[in-house]
C-alpha cells in the first residue's frame, strides 16, 4: 500500500511539473501585444477597412436575414448549446462603440472583450490572432464609420460548464497559438499573401479543418474537410481524389469569385454565403494569391467512397433532355427528378439555362450520405454574384422525407456514380435542424 501511495505521489509530481512546464512554455512562446493610441480614421483607412471586413467575411456571422448590418443574432448551434453573435456596430450600449483600438485588437488576437470576459471560439479569434495590428485597426475604423445600431445581444443557451466563460482561459492556454502571421520563407510573396488570406483574415480553416475533442482545429489535418453548422465544408487540400488537387487554377478562381466552376458544381449553404458576402469581392491579385497558396496545402485523404467522379457512366451517356438509361432500382427518385429537377439541372450534368444548375463534378452529389444535397433540397439556395444569380426553391414543404430521400439517392447515383445512403430518417433529422 505504501508503495502504491509513493507511486501515485510521484505520478502527481511528474504531471504537475510537466503541466507547469507546458503552461510556462505557452505563456512564453507567444507574440506580445503592442499598445498604442487610437489611430485617426482617415478616408483611406476606412476604405482599407471596408475591404478587409469583407475579406474576413464578418457579415456571414454578424448579419441575419432581415436584420441590420453587423448587429449580430446569428445562431451557432453546437453540441453543447447555442451561441449568438453580437452587435459589432459602434453603438455605445449594445455594440463596441466604447472600444479603443487596443480593445478591438485584443478581442481579435486573444478572444478577450473590453470588459475582460472571454469570447467563445465560435468567434474565430484562433485564426484572427494572425492578423496584423494595422489590418485590425483598419477594420475597426470601417465598422465605426457605419451608423451605430442599438441591438442587445441574445442570451446564449449553453449547458454547464460551457456557460462559464472563465474556463476559456484554459482553452486559450491549450489551443490558442497566439502569433501574428509569419511569412514562410519557402513561399514567394504572392503565396504568403494567399496564406495570410486563407489562415488568418479569411479563416478558411474554421470551417474546412476537422476539430478535436476540445473543439479546436486539428492543424495537422488543415483544410481536410469537416462538418460546420450541419453542412460539409469539403476537403480543399491538394489531394486529387478528395480535395481540389485535380482542379485547374481557373476552376478554383471561378469557384471563389463566382460560386461556380465548370465541371465542379456550384457553391451552396455557408460556402455560397462566403462567396456572396466575401470572396467575390477579393481583388484579382488576392484571388490569384489564394489559389497559389492552396496549391501548396498538404494533401489530406478522405473517407473511401466519397471520391469525386466528374463523369460517371450513366450521366455521360445521357443527353440534356433525356437519360441514357433508366435506374430501375429507384423508380420514385427517377420520376421525381424527371418531373421537378430535370428542367433546370438536365440529365447530362451540364445544367440548363444557367451554369449554376450543373451537377457534374459537384462534391455534394458525390457524397453517399447526401449531407449538403439534402440541406439544399430542404433550404433552397439564393446566391448573388457579379457573374450572375443562382436561385433554387426549397422543397421542404412540397415533398415528404421518403420522397426527398429517394430523389437524393437518385441524384447521387446518376450524377455521382455511387449508391446513395440517404434514408427518410436522415432527412427527418436534417429537417428538424433547419
Amino acid at each position: 500500500m505504501r508503495r502504491l501511495v509513493k507511486f501515485l505521489a510521484a505520478a502527481v509530481v511528474v504531471v504537475a511539473v510537466v503541466g507547469a512546464g507546458f503552461v510556462g512554455w505557452r505563456l512564453y512562446d507567444r507574440d506580445p501585444e503592442v499598445s498604442a493610441a487610437d489611430v485617426p480614421a482617415t478616408p483611406e483607412l476606412i476604405a482599407r477597412g471596408a475591404y478587409l471586413v469583407r475579406a474576413a467575411d464578418c457579415a456571414a456571422c454578424h448579419n441575419i436575414p432581415g436584420g441590420k448590418p453587423f448587429t449580430g443574432g446569428f445562431a451557432f448551434t453546437l453540441p453543447f448549446g447555442t451561441i449568438y453573435s453580437t452587435n459589432i456596430t459602434a453603438d455605445k450600449e449594445t455594440g463596441i462603440g466604447t472600444w479603443s483600438d487596443d480593445d478591438f485588437v485584443r478581442a481579435l488576437h486573444q478572444g478577450i472583450a473590453k470588459d475582460g470576459s472571454h469570447l467563445y471560439p465560435a468567434f474565430p479569434y484562433a485564426s484572427y490572432t494572425g492578423l496584423s495590428r494595422e489590418d485590425a485597426v483598419a477594420m475597426k475604423a470601417y465598422l465605426f464609420s457605419l451608423p451605430p445600431v442599438h441591438a442587445p445581444a441574445r442570451p446564449n443557451r449553453l449547458a454547464f460548464p460551457f456557460n462559464q466563460r472563465w474556463t476559456l482561459a484554459f482553452w486559450n492556454l491549450a489551443f490558442l497559438d497566439e502569433h501574428r502571421f509569419r511569412p514562410d520563407p519557402a513561399l514567394n510573396t504572392a503565396e504568403n499573401r494567399g496564406a495570410y488570406l486563407a489562415t488568418a483574415l479569411g479563416h478558411c480553416g474554421e470551417c474546412h479543418t476537422p476539430r478535436n475533442l476540445g473543439f479546436a482545429m486539428e492543424i495537422g489535418r488543415q483544410f481536410g474537410g469537416a462538418v460546420a453548422q450541419g453542412w460539409h465544408a469539403y476537403n480543399i487540400t491538394t489531394d486529387k481524389d478528395y480535395g481540389i488537387g485535380d482542379w485547374s487554377d481557373q476552376q478554383i478562381a471561378d469557384y471563389l469569385s463566382f460560386g461556380h466552376a465548370a465541371g465542379r458544381g456550384s457553391a451552396s449553404g455557408p460556402m455560397g454565403e462566403a462567396v456572396g458576402y466575401s470572396l467575390q469581392y477579393l481583388t484579382a491579385d488576392d484571388t490569384r494569391s489564394l489559389v497559389s497558396y492552396l496549391r501548396h496545402v498538404e494533401p489530406q485523404t478522405g473517407v473511401p467512397g466519397t471520391e469525386v467522379d466528374p463523369a460517371p457512366g450513366v450521366m455521360t451517356v445521357s443527353s440534356s433532355w433525356a437519360p441514357g438509361e433508366t435506374d430501375a432500382g429507384n423508380e420514385l427518385g427517377r420520376r421525381l427528378f424527371e418531373g421537378v429537377c430535370a428542367s433546370c439541372h438536365a440529365w447530362n450534368g451540364g445544367g440548363r439555362e444557367t451554369n449554376y444548375a450543373a451537377l457534374a463534378g459537384s462534391q455534394a452529389v458525390n457524397d453517399p450520405e447526401g449531407v449538403n444535397l439534402v440541406r439544399v433540397l430542404l433550404s433552397g439556395g439564393d446566391l448573388k454574384t457579379s457573374h450572375g444569380t443562382a436561385y433554387m426553391p426549397s422543397f421542404a414543404r412540397a415533398y415528404n422525407d421518403a420522397e426527398l430521400a429517394a430523389v437524393s439517392n437518385y441524384v447521387i447515383g446518376h450524377f455521382g456514380g455511387k449508391a446513395g445512403r440517404v434514408t427518410p430518417e436522415l432527412v427527418r433529422e436534417r429537417r428538424a435542424q433547419q
